[in-house]
């Protein structure tokens, strides 16, 4: 008898959380069971609890993943002001709204998240900390503002590009979802330079 590698379970587990956020972000929470979320990683239902107790465990892993993902993705950004501005030019791009299995985990699952419970209503909130202190050191450093205020910027900064992401991608006409895409990028100008 064969014996997997000893990273088998964690790289298999890995699978499944990445393949789950892709589905989780394009279908819903409630819209993606567990058939479907295993069968997208490659494996069988069976499997599914060898790595997590609940699909609320699942979802709760799903999020800590995307968000720390989004964060590394942040803390990546070349430095200056440019870095920054040029993160939110992607996040308000008709590229990201229209990519919802690949983008911002909180513009496609925020209206789920509060109903979650509170598994994933830590782990989201865990993870939503992380990126606000690293917006706000970088608007600390870049735009040298106080840590207080920095750290309330971050907060609004974050909190217009979500609602606008969400407000696009509710928008059936192009030109109207566009045209919301522009007006927040035109406002958080305005919010930074503040």
């Amino acid at each position: 008898m064969a014996r997997y590698a000893g990273d088998h379970k964690e790289a298999t587990r890995r699978r499944i959380v990445e393949s789950a956020g892709r589905r989780i972000k394009q279908d819903g929470i409630d819209g993606a069971g567990i058939a479907t979320l295993m069968a997208d990683a490659g494996l069988t239902n069976g499997a599914f609890y060898a790595h997590f107790s609940s699909k609320q465990s699942l979802v709760a892993a799903v999020v800590t993943d995307q968000l720390e993902a989004q964060a590394a993705r942040i803390a990546e950004l070349p430095p200056g002001r440019d870095g920054l501005l040029g993160f939110i030019d992607w996040y308000l791009s008709t590229d990201h709204r229209n990519d919802v299995a690949n983008g911002c985990p909180s513009a496609a699952l925020l209206d789920e998240i509060a109903r979650q419970g509170d598994e994933v209503g830590a782990a989201y909130e865990r993870g939503v900390a992380i990126i606000a202190d690293e917006v706000a050191d970088r608007l600390a450093r870049d735009w040298s503002l106080d840590a207080g205020v920095a750290q309330t910027r971050a907060v609004g900064l974050m909190t217009v590009l979500i609602a606008s992401m969400q407000l696009a991608r509710a928008m059936t006409d192009a030109a109207k979802a566009e045209q919301v895409l522009v007006a927040s990028r035109d406002n958080i100008r305005v919010l930074l330079a503040a």
